[in-house]
C-alpha cells in the first residue's frame, strides 16, 4: 500500500492532476459557504434539518442547501438535463443515432444539449426552492423584493454553470468523474454535522441500538463494494487463422469474457427516481400558492401524498426497480452487442452466432439486472425502514449517500491503478 501511494506522488502525471482535484476542491469548498444575499443561515439550517425533501435537496448540492449558498443548485440542474436528454434519446431516432452510431462527436452534441438545457431548468428550479423556502420559513429571506429574487436567481443560476464547468474541468484534467466527485464532496463534507447531531442524541439506553446500526453499516459497506464489482462473465471466442510457408492455412481460436456487471446502471436509477418524485412535492408546493381554491387544494393533497412514509416509500421503491431496467436497456444493446460480435468473428460459446446470441445476451442481462435493480431498490428505502424500526430520525443510514461515495472511490480508485499501468509499460 505504501509502494502504491510513493509510485502515485513520484509520478508526475498523476501527481499533478490529483494536485488539480484538490485545488479545484478547494475552491468548491469555499464558494459553498458564501450565502446568497439576504440570507437568515440559522433560520435555513433549521429548516433543511427538519424537511427530508430539503435534505435530498441538499445531498445533490454538494451541502450547499443547507447555507442557502450561491451554489444552493449544485449540479441538479445538470443532472436533470441530462436526464432529460437520455431519455429523449429513448423516443427520438436521430438522437438515438448520435449516441450510439456517430461516437465521439455525437456524444459531444449531447452533452451540449445537457448544457444549454441546464440553464433554463436551473432558473425554475431557483424560483421553486426559493417560493418553497419563503413559504414554509417566512424567515429565511425577511420579506423577499422583486428584485431581490431576481438578484438571487442570477447569482445562483450562474453559480450552478459555473460549476458545471468546473465538474467537466475536473473529469477532463483530474481523476475520475467531476459531476460524481463534487456530489461525494458534498456528502463527506456533511459528515462532522451528522455526527455532531447523533452525539447530541445519545442516551447510554441506545447502546446496543447504535452497535448495531454500526455493523449494519459496515456490513451495508461490503455489500455495496460487492454489488457494485460483482460480474456474471460469459465466455466468447474468437477466431483467428495463422498461416506459414509449411502451411497454406491452419485455423485455430482464442477465448476471452465479456463482463456484464450485476449493476450496470450505477447510481443513476436512484437519481432519476429523486428527480421524478420531487417534482410532484415541488408542484404540489407551487400549487398551494395559488389563490384558486381548487389548485390549493390539489396542492395540499399532493403534497400529503408526498409526505406520508408509506406511499412515498413504495412509489420510491417501485421507481428505482423500473429506472435500473430502463437505464440498463440505455446502456445495453443485446442487439448491436451480438452484430458486433459477430462482425468481429466472435461467437458465444455454445450459442449460434446472430438472433440466438442477442436472445441469449437478454436473457443474462434481464436476470442480472433483476439482482441489481433489487439491491438499488432495498438501497435506496433503507432510511426510511431504518427510521421506521428505531423511530430516531439522526442515526437513519443514508443508503444513497453510501452508494455515491463507494461508487466514486471505487472509479477513483481505477483511474489511479489505470494511470500506474500505463506507467510501467
Amino acid at each position: 500500500m505504501l509502494n502504491k501511494i510513493k509510485s502515485i506522488f513520484s509520478d508526475k502525471l498523476i501527481r499533478n492532476r490529483i494536485l488539480f482535484v484538490l485545488a479545484i476542491l478547494v475552491i468548491f469548498r469555499a464558494l459553498s459557504t458564501i450565502p446568497v444575499p439576504g440570507v437568515n443561515v440559522d433560520a435555513i439550517k433549521a429548516l433543511v434539518d427538519g424537511n427530508s425533501f430539503f435534505q435530498v435537496l441538499n445531498l445533490f448540492s454538494g451541502g450547499g442547501l443547507s447555507a442557502l449558498s450561491i451554489l444552493m443548485l449544485g449540479v441538479g440542474p445538470y443532472i436533470t438535463a441530462s436526464i432529460v436528454i437520455q431519455l429523449l434519446t429513448m423516443v427520438f431516432p436521430r438522437m438515438k443515432e448520435l449516441q450510439q452510431e456517430e461516437g465521439a462527436e455525437g456524444r459531444k452534441k449531447l452533452s451540449q444539449y445537457s448544457r444549454l438545457l441546464s440553464v433554463p431548468i436551473a432558473f425554475m428550479q431557483t424560483f421553486g426552492i426559493v417560493a418553497l423556502i419563503t413559504r414554509q420559513s417566512p424567515e429565511v429571506f425577511g420579506g423577499l423584493t422583486t428584485f431581490g429574487f431576481a438578484q438571487i436567481a442570477i447569482i445562483v443560476v450562474a453559480s450552478s454553470i459555473f460549476l458545471m464547468w468546473i465538474g467537466e474541468r475536473l473529469t477532463e484534467f483530474g481523476i475520475g468523474n467531476g459531476i460524481s466527485i463534487i456530489i461525494t464532496v458534498g456528502i463527506i463534507a456533511a459528515l462532522p454535522q451528522t455526527v455532531s447531531r447523533i452525539y447530541s442524541t445519545y442516551d447510554s439506553t441506545q447502546l446496543p441500538l447504535f452497535v448495531g446500526m454500526g455493523l449494519l453499516l459496515i456490513s451495508i459497506i461490503a455489500l455495496i463494494i460487492c454489488i457494485t464489482e460483482a460480474e456474471r462473465p460469459i465466455e466468447v471466442n474468437y477466431a483467428r487463422q495463422a498461416r506459414s510457408l509449411a502451411t497454406q492455412g491452419a485455423s485455430g481460436s482464442h477465448k476471452t469474457y465479456l463482463p456484464i456487471k450485476l449493476n450496470q446502471a450505477g447510481v443513476m436509477p436512484i437519481i432519476f427516481a429523486i428527480t421524478i418524485l420531487m417534482f410532484p412535492s415541488f408542484l404540489g408546493n407551487i400549487m398551494i400558492l395559488s389563490s384558486n381554491d381548487i389548485i390549493q387544494n390539489i396542492g395540499r393533497f399532493i403534497s400529503i401524498w408526498s409526505q406520508n412514509p408509506w406511499a412515498y416509500g413504495i412509489v420510491y421503491f417501485l421507481l428505482v426497480f423500473l429506472f435500473t431496467y430502463f437505464y440498463t436497456a440505455v446502456t445495453f444493446d443485446p442487439k448491436q452487442m451480438s452484430e458486433n460480435l459477430q462482425k468481429q468473428g466472435a461467437f458465444v460459446s455454445g450459442i449460434r452466432p446472430g438472433d440466438s446470441t442477442m436472445d441469449y445476451l437478454s436473457r443474462i442481462v434481464t436476470r442480472t439486472t433483476f439482482i441489481g435493480a433489487t439491491f438499488l431498490a432495498c438501497i435506496a428505502v433503507l432510511p426510511n425502514v431504518v427510521q421506521g424500526f428505531t423511530g430516531i430520525a439522526s442515526i437513519s443510514i443514508g443508503g444513497t449517500g453510501i452508494l455515491i461515495v463507494i461508487s466514486t472511490l471505487i472509479d477513483v480508485i481505477k483511474k489511479i491503478n489505470a494511470q500506474l499501468s500505463m506507467r510501467e509499460y
